[in-house]
């Protein structure tokens, strides 16, 4: 039997291993992915990495973003837009909730956000809204919300939905972040057939936005076989989740697995390994990883204060 705290340290850390795991193959394609038994956190001897200068174990824009949220979240008790904004922005200039303050990865639609809410631009009206700008920059970061969360189901779905709309405004990546949410909340409550209460109470939640159910249905179609490649748009990266998280037991299984989809490794690794440490507790992940994670002392508070709020 996993308990709810075990389940809570799992995603955050899952998230976080995931993450790190997933930055020396970042931008490779699936052929170009070592042998599974070879994916660590240090690459087969000869592996061109990516992000070279980065030590092994070191999480990247992901990891970071997450963490402000969280530490936002812990400050204030709700959301506020204006001060995960203001964390945002201390992340990119100064690295703030970044190992050693590099940073080292920042995505297209992220950058252009922040460079908006540098000019005073209220946060909820700073990210990109069109279709084009559905990255999966704000469902990386996300679970710490559904974390954290006690409200109702709408009240989570809205602030998912918001916390997206600071860097991305396009109703698809609100929806996306809010589904998963939802689905993080059921494997939570240790529902039976977590995606689908998700999707129903989703659909429930949005029944009187008939813009925001045609999104849901006919382009983040939650009913569709859940097939993906692992690249950085918004419905993919929470497609290619899903699937190897039905795959896939154990939770280096699921993360190998996320990685050898190829393409955007990190974040693939981190939607997925969250989920996969949230289902199976923090004991599911090995040791070597979470021994060889940098950034405890950026993690371990934030942890404490959530653990003792849950």
């Amino acid at each position: 039997m996993v308990s709810k705290q075990e389940r809570i340290a799992g995603g955050l850390i899952g998230l976080l291993v995931g993450d790190a795991l997933g930055v020396p193959y970042e931008f490779h394609a699936p052929q170009e992915i070592p042998a599974i038994s070879e994916i660590e956190f240090t690459p087969p001897l000869g592996y061109s990495r990516s992000h070279a200068q980065v030590p092994p174990g070191t999480w990247s824009d992901d990891g970071a973003q997450a963490l402000c949220l969280l530490a936002s979240l812990l400050q204030y008790g709700h959301f506020d837009p204006e001060d995960f904004g203001r964390r945002l922005l201390n992340w990119y200039d100064w690295g703030y909730m970044a190992v050693d303050g590099l940073v080292f990865d920042v995505g297209i639609q992220t950058g252009q956000a922040i460079r908006v809410l540098r000019t005073g631009t209220p946060a909820l009206q700073a990210g990109l809204t069109a279709e084009s700008a559905n990255g999966n920059g704000s469902l990386m970061r996300v679970l710490p919300l559904a974390l954290w969360h006690k409200g109702t189901d709408a009240e989570l779905v809205a602030d998912a939905r918001a916390q997206s709309q600071v860097t991305h405004g396009h109703l698809r990546s609100q929806l996306c972040c809010a589904l998963y949410c939802l689905w993080a909340r059921a494997i939570l409550q240790e529902c039976l057939n977590p995606w689908d209460d998700a999707v129903q109470n989703l659909r429930q939640t949005l029944a009187n936005d008939a813009a925001a159910i045609g999104e849901l249905e006919f382009f983040i179609r939650p009913d569709a076989p859940p097939e993906g490649k692992g690249s950085g748009y918004v419905v993919d990266c929470l497609r290619s989740a899903r699937m190897v998280l039905l795959k896939e037991n154990g939770y280096e299984q699921v993360v190998k697995a996320s990685i050898q989809l190829g393409n955007d490794t990190d974040t693939t690794a981190c939607v997925a390994g969250g989920m996969a440490g949230l289902r199976e507790g923090i004991s599911a992940i090995p040791s070597r990883w979470r021994d060889g994670l940098r950034g405890n002392e950026l993690l371990e508070p934030l942890l404490e204060k959530l653990l003792s709020s849950s």
